[in-house]
């Protein structure tokens, strides 16, 4: 398959790897969650509203309850691939709580883990987590290889160039994957975003998708969303698959994956235990409850599995919509 060069809206989806970066940082600084590395990337954040605060934590934990789903089935002996991974710090967060995986890997455009494999090249905290006794560091401007971690500038439209960049990083198609994708999809068009899941369902024998992204795109509040990330140069390529959590089942049923489930972010919210949610909710008063009932309405998580492994992940929702501190 040829690449398919460089889009226009690319450098405009490059950009919101440094707005969710910087959300990232704003809900830690508070206290939402405990990141030690993600200042190491983003260094003086704005305050954001809280209702965005607490939408970025619902983000972070409902994948890490994913996560941890899955090493309840694999252990460690998994590979983690992480798509359009930005300035994510999962593989140091990880390391901290005692996960060594057989193999993570990170992929997003070359302009992105340029200035990742930089910040990593140049901080010590950073560098010391991916290094092994033994084991050899490898840079190069976009990329870096050590024996378990590696960052590879990829565009994901080009199947060839991805199947490269994965062999490059010691991939082995037989050891059960997780791949994470949070917003990228949407920014695929949809022929290249079938291609690449078309791939994976082709290739690895036992995987596991987790993706994070908007959902209920067809009202009033999507179309605003939709209307604002225009008008930034974003076009969303992939928001047909986004109009319902079906659409979104639907979207790996069609490229071949075995089965699918999807949930709201109001349902992953309320599957956060009752004590985690409380301790949050004390952090900062909501000005805009309704507001952010809506975002929890028009993110979701998808789950898409290979094999029967992780066929049995599910979602259990603990309360009902009272929980999110509104009423």
């Amino acid at each position: 398959m040829d690449s398919p060069g460089f889009y226009p809206c690319d450098e405009a989806v490059i950009s919101t790897n440094d707005d969710a970066s910087n959300c990232k940082r704003s809900a830690v600084k508070l206290g939402y969650w405990k990141d030690d590395f993600i200042g190491h990337f983003v260094r003086n954040p704005d305050r954001k509203a809280p209702e965005i605060n607490r939408g970025y934590y619902a983000r972070v934990k409902g994948i890490e309850m994913c996560i941890e789903k899955f090493f309840k089935k694999t252990g460690d002996k998994c590979q983690i691939i992480n798509l359009g991974c930005g300035f994510d710090t999962l593989y140091w967060r990880l390391r901290e709580a005692g996960h060594m995986v057989t193999n993570f890997v990170e992929l997003d455009f070359p302009t992105v883990t340029s200035r990742k494999c930089y910040q990593i090249k140049r901080n010590k905290v950073l560098l010391e987590k991916i290094h092994v006794e033994d084991g050899e560091v490898r840079l190069s401007p976009t990329d870096l290889h050590s024996s378990n971690y590696h960052i590879v500038g990829v565009d994901l439209r080009n199947i060839d160039e991805v199947a490269l960049k994965l062999q490059q990083s010691e991939i082995d198609y037989n050891v059960p994957t997780i791949f994470l994708a949070e917003c990228v999809l949407v920014y695929i068009e949809a022929q290249n975003c079938h291609n690449l899941l078309k791939w994976f369902a082709a290739n690895f024998k036992t995987a596991a998708f987790v993706n994070y992204e908007q959902v209920n795109m067809n009202d009033r509040f999507g179309e605003v969303m939709l209307n604002n990330l225009r008008q930034r140069g974003c076009s969303l390529a992939g928001v047909d698959s986004c109009v319902s959590l079906e659409t979104q089942i639907s979207r790996f049923m069609q490229c071949n994956w075995h089965g699918a489930r999807a949930w709201d972010m109001v349902q992953i919210y309320n599957s956060i235990p009752a004590s985690e949610r409380a301790r949050t909710e004390r952090i900062e008063m909501l000005d805009e409850a309704e507001l952010l009932v809506q975002l929890f309405q028009h993110y979701c998580i998808s789950i898409a599995w290979i094999g029967d492994l992780f066929q049995d992940i599910e979602i259990t929702v603990e309360k009902q919509l009272s929980s999110l501190n509104i009423d």
